[in-house]
C-alpha cells in the first residue's frame, strides 16, 4: 500500500487504450478500485432458447433518472458474453445482506447456477430472483466496448425493492452497510 500518488509518464494518444499498453500495474490498480464499495448484483438474461443465464456483477451504476437508464459491464472474455449481448432484455438483481451464498455461487462458472434458487421470468424472460433487494428489467439499449470489458446500457422498464440490508463488496470481501445513529433517528 502506498498513498503517494501513480502518475505514469503521458501516454501515447495513438496507443493510449492498446492491450497491455498502460504503465499501471493491474493488480495494484484493482487493489485501489477495491477501496471503493459497491453493491453486489446478480445480472441475468435468457438465451434464445429460454434457458436462463445469470452472472455476480458489482458495476451496476445508474446512468439518467429521466429517462431511467442504468448500465454495467462484463468481461470481453466472459462464456456468456454473446448471451447478453443478444438479449432483448435483462434483468438487475440487487442482492441483500443474507444473499452472499448466492453472490458466490453466480461468481463462478456452472451449467446449474439456478438450480434451487427462486426466481420467475421478467420481461424479455429475464430471470428476477426471489429474496432480491431490488431488481431492475431492463431493455438493451445499446453496448460500448472499453478496454477489456463491454459496457450494456439498459432502459429501466420495470423495477421493485424494498427495505432489506443491501450486500456490499470492497477489499475484496462481502460486508454489510452500517448506518450512522443520526440517519437511525431521522422521521
Amino acid at each position: 500500500m502506498n498513498d503517494l500518488p501513480k502518475q505514469p509518464r503521458a501516454p501515447d494518444p495513438a496507443n493510449e487504450f492498446a492491450s497491455d499498453n498502460s504503465q499501471i500495474d493491474p493488480r495494484d490498480f484493482r487493489n485501489a478500485l477495491g477501496t471503493y464499495a459497491t453493491g453486489v448484483t446478480i445480472i441475468t438474461a435468457a438465451a434464445p432458447d429460454g434457458k436462463p443465464y445469470g452472472l455476480t456483477c458489482n458495476s451496476f451504476a445508474s446512468v439518467s433518472l429521466n429517462p431511467p437508464l442504468v448500465l454495467w459491464s462484463l468481461v470481453v472474455y466472459s462464456s456468456s458474453l454473446t448471451i447478453f449481448q443478444n438479449a432483448s432484455h435483462f434483468t438487475v438483481n440487487v442482492l441483500g445482506a443474507s444473499q452472499q451464498a448466492l453472490a458466490n455461487k453466480f461468481a463462478r462458472s456452472s451449467d446449474d447456477k439456478f438450480t434451487g434458487v427462486d426466481w420467475t421470468p421478467g420481461l424479455g424472460n429475464a430471470p428476477v430472483l426471489g429474496e432480491s433487494v431490488a431488481n431492475f428489467q431492463c431493455r438493451s439499449v445499446n453496448r460500448y466496448y472499453g478496454g477489456d470489458h463491454v459496457i450494456f446500457l439498459g432502459a429501466v422498464e420495470a423495477y421493485a425493492y424494498n427495505a432489506k440490508e443491501p450486500l456490499l463488496f470492497a477489499q475484496g470481501a462481502f460486508g454489510r452497510f452500517i448506518a450512522d445513529d443520526e440517519r437511525k433517528k431521522a422521521p
